[in-house]
């Protein structure tokens, strides 16, 4: 299993470690991974739920976003996000969601 991530913000890059293969945009996704592979993105980036659109079954989702954008948030669960979580909380718990592989 692969841990790819769509997340351009370097300073979020840094806190996946070695842990994750990034893509360089959110339909570079598709073409990636495989079934039993994690995919992490950030909601917030122009694409992504159409992206999330895109994913063979059998790919794991996680998106964060900002807790005040309700919507984006909403809207990622019905795009088929199986995890969305306010982004304080996503890196508070990185390290457990990528043991927990």
């Amino acid at each position: 299993m692969t841990v790819w991530a769509y997340a351009p913000d370097l300073m979020d890059r840094s806190k996946f470690g070695d842990r994750a293969s990034f893509v360089a945009s959110p339909g570079g996704l598709a073409s990636c991974v495989a079934p039993g592979d994690l995919v992490v993105v950030d909601l917030s980036r122009a694409g992504v739920l159409e992206a999330l659109a895109l994913l063979p079954d059998g790919v794991r989702t996680i998106g964060f976003g900002s807790h005040v954008d309700r919507s984006l948030l909403e809207a990622a669960t019905a795009a088929g996000c199986q995890t969305v979580l306010p982004r304080s909380k996503f890196f508070a718990s990185l390290p457990t969601l990528l043991t927990e592989l």
